[in-house]
């Protein structure tokens, strides 16, 4: 859903035309997942985009139990035939929180129910807060800091930064989903990310500030926007062979079977065409805190829209102290041809 407040994009913008000009590195990345049907559409697509180079993928328990995650998260990166990208088994329960999960949305094994077979790769033996340190590590040694993309309860990250934070010269910068300026998800205030673990999101806002790390939010108010049909996802499903193009359209069209609907969000995956392409979302640095104490909106992201130039001395806080970028557009079928076209692409490269 698109900012009420704020303008959405022009409806569809082209895709650049290929120049002659030098290509540029492709942007290293580490996912933090909860896989997550729409966590699974993210991981194939920064798996095979050439705009990415993804260093690594780091679990947490969300959208179901961690153990599952790493499962799902194989499995995905296994159908993108991405074997060499190490992925480590992080926080099994939100730092203070009781866990819950999102089966009701993402089927009873995470993702979609889809019955494949257990993935052949292995975990790796690290904590993910381990692998993440070293990979942030060996990026600042090398010069080319990460892109650091959270698509889950934050409680890994907030755990790595507050315990490392000399890793802050191997981020670049923070794309998260979650949060919400406007309506939330899991309750009418809070958005599931954010909701299953708000201390953790407090802990990364306050340390990233501290540090210098810029974050952006890309919440709930563009999250809904890039869909995928279910005609669409079955052309997906036709390239067979237990690939990434089957993998999405099959994933796809779980969404669509459950909820009735003719075609479904890629959810997640937007963050990661948020970083390939930036062009196709708009953002306004803004004041953001995280509520910890309100009884109804407890996890709510509270985006600060206020003017800033006028007397608001009688406001006790203050502004908040981390300004992010706030996602509230997004050209939704710009970014969902970017994930058909990647995984189709792939599907033809592979025949």
């Amino acid at each position: 859903m698109t900012s009420t407040t704020d303008p959405a994009p022009q409806p569809e913008h082209p895709t650049p035309s290929p120049t002659s000009g030098p290509v540029p590195d492709p942007v290293p990345v580490v996912l933090d997942v909860d896989t997550g049907v729409d966590d699974a559409c993210a991981l194939l697509l920064a798996a095979l985009h050439p705009a990415l180079d993804l260093r690594g993928v780091t679990c947490v328990g969300g959208n179901a139990p961690v153990d599952d995650v790493v499962r799902n998260t194989l499995v995905a990166l296994e159908a993108a035939g991405c074997r060499d990208v190490p992925v480590a088994r992080g926080a099994d329960r939100p730092l203070l929180e009781t866990p819950v999960d999102a089966r009701h949305v993402h089927g009873d094994d995470g993702m979609g129910d889809l019955g494949w077979a257990a993935p052949t790769l292995a975990p790796d033996p690290r904590h993910a807060v381990a692998l993440l340190r070293d990979l942030c590590l060996e990026a600042a040694a090398d010069g080319r800091p990460l892109t650091l993309v959270p698509l889950a309860p934050l409680t890994n990250v907030a755990l790595l930064l507050r315990t490392h934070p000399e890793v802050s010269s191997g981020i670049e910068r923070i794309v998260f989903m979650g949060g919400a300026a406007d309506v939330g998800n899991a309750t009418a205030s809070a958005e599931f990310n954010v909701f299953h673990d708000p201390e953790a999101a407090a802990i990364v806002l306050d340390a990233a500030g501290d540090l210098g790390i810029p974050l952006t939010m890309y919440g709930l108010d563009v999250f809904y926007e890039p869909v995928v049909s279910a005609e669409e996802a079955a052309t997906l499903v036709e390239a067979g062979g237990r690939g990434a193009a089957e993998l999405g359209g099959r994933l796809v069209a779980f969404q669509c079977e459950r909820f009735a609907t003719s075609a479904a969000t890629i959810g997640d995956a937007g963050a990661v065409c948020a970083v390939i392409d930036p062009a196709g979302v708009s953002t306004r640095p803004l004041p953001l805190r995280v509520e910890l104490a309100g009884t109804w909106s407890r996890g709510r992201t509270i985006v600060d829209r206020r003017d800033w130039s006028g007397d608001l001395a009688h406001d006790p806080h203050g502004e908040a102290p981390t300004r992010v970028d706030v996602a509230l557009g997004v050209d939704g079928p710009r970014y969902a041809r970017l994930w058909r076209e990647t995984l189709a692409g792939a599907a033809g490269a592979d025949r």
